[in-house]
């Protein structure tokens, strides 16, 4: 699946729109080169969850920012980090295995660490404030989660109604 935004705010809003879907456990990698909008689809996410978007800043210094919400929300970026050994050394994988909804920025970087399934979404900058995003599903929950965020969300980026169950995890 893919989507195009033409604006921050569309961005911010396709995230909010992905965060309706997401339950416990849930986990997405964010992929695209620098300035490609992660932490902006990260804000749209966490404010979909019930977080204050403004609250939300990169944890590229700091590798890992947890937010409560509706869902507790961990949100890492591995920017820095330049051999999956540092990050098993730093204890990241055990919040992997948790019931948080995870947002994982520069996932690249855990290699043979990255979970067995997953929703990825790579961000491609497309003009000033263009980004294309496509998804990519790994494992039957991700592949249902995925159909099920496709049939939320319209061209114009409005919501439908009821389209994600209540998620158990």
């Amino acid at each position: 699946m893919e989507k195009l935004t033409l604006s921050v705010n569309q961005t911010l809003k396709l995230g909010k729109r992905i965060a309706v879907c997401l339950g416990p456990g849930d986990i997405l990698l964010l992929s695209g080169n620098l300035g490609a909008g992660k932490t902006v689809l990260a804000k749209g996410i966490a404010q979909g969850l019930g977080i204050d978007k403004n609250e939300v800043i990169s944890p590229t210094f700091v590798l890992l920012r947890l937010y409560q919400g509706k869902h507790l929300l961990q949100h890492f970026d591995f920017y820095r980090i330049n051999r999956p050994q540092d990050i098993y050394a730093l204890g990241c994988q055990e919040y992997l295995d948790s019931r948080a909804v995870t947002l994982i920025e520069w996932p690249e970087r855990l290699k043979f660490l990255l979970p067995k399934e997953f929703l990825k979404i790579k961000l491609i900058l497309k003009g000033k404030n263009q980004r294309l995003l496509k998804f990519t599903a790994k494992g039957l929950r991700y592949k249902k989660l995925l159909k099920e965020i496709g049939a939320g969300i319209n061209p114009a980026l409005s919501l439908k109604v009821n389209t994600c169950k209540e998620r158990a995890g």
